[in-house]
């Protein structure tokens, strides 16, 4: 019994230990961090060396303000998808060939609704692979939409929002540099995210992920109750659209900054 007693410590011991080891070694995580989707497998059978950047949305329309930023983020896109070794077809290759599969099938875009029509869609993406296939050593559609929607700031010390594996603090916009002891940080304020996702030439998802970005609503200094404003200038912090990026295209491409910023 003393024997059977001793063995049952050592192994209660040593699974302490291990558990132990395994917290101590765990990275910092942003619960907010985006649940990516990848098929490892049909990367595996079609590696993906040349890609080229849509310059329309597969979601919902993007709202104008973003919709304006987007050539800027798509520009940074690019730039991160060269350093990481490949090549990116000029952007009018594929807006020639959506335009000209545009006029034989009709805009994908509902005008009123701002919604895609994936019938059109899929339509549309057929002839411009079968063109892009033929002209050129493609191998995968990048879409890139910005997407907004609404997240709460902290009410502790630093005011933090957190979404889509980032931390943003909120910014000032007006005369004043102060903000109302009587602020309800409960409200909520616009945030914008990148949203990436990946098509191979057969038109099937190979990846999709997002990265957050940054604020696109501001403290209004100049009200008494303390209320959200549209920031002058979005998304012009470069450091974080770049945080955002390489968030978005994780695992696609690797980064130290997943799991996302605490």
């Amino acid at each position: 019994m003393p024997r059977l007693i001793t063995l049952s410590h050592v192994v209660a011991l040593l699974s302490a230990f291990a558990l132990l080891v395994a917290c101590s070694g765990t990275p910092t995580y942003n619960a907010t961090t985006f649940p990516y989707q990848l098929d490892q497998a049909k990367l595996d059978a079609h590696p993906i060396k040349t890609v080229v950047i849509a310059h329309v949305d597969i979601g919902t329309q993007a709202r104008n303000y973003l919709e304006k930023e987007a050539p800027r983020i798509d520009g940074r896109v690019s730039a991160y998808l060269k350093e990481n070794g490949f090549k990116v077809l000029p952007q009018r290759d594929f807006e020639q060939a959506w335009n000209a599969a545009e006029r034989a099938y009709g805009n994908p875009i509902d005008p009123t609704s701002g919604k895609l029509n994936r019938k059109t869609f899929a339509l549309i993406m057929q002839q411009v692979r079968d063109e892009m296939r033929e002209n050129t050593d493609l191998d995968a559609f990048i879409f890139t939409d910005l997407v907004e929607f609404e997240v709460a700031f902290s009410g502790g010390l630093k005011h933090l929002a957190r979404w889509d594996g980032v931390s943003r603090t909120p910014t000032m916009q007006g005369p004043g540099d102060g903000v109302s002891t009587e602020f309800d940080w409960n409200m909520l304020a616009a945030v914008a995210s990148l949203q990436v996702t990946i098509y191979n030439m057969d038109l099937e998802p190979i990846f999709s992920s997002r990265g957050g970005l940054d604020a696109t609503d501001a403290i209004d200094s100049r009200s008494s109750n303390g209320r959200y404003i549209r920031r002058r200038n979005i998304l012009e912090n470069e450091s974080n659209i770049d945080e955002g990026i390489r968030l978005a295209f994780y695992p696609f491409i690797p980064t130290d900054d997943w799991p996302g910023n605490p």
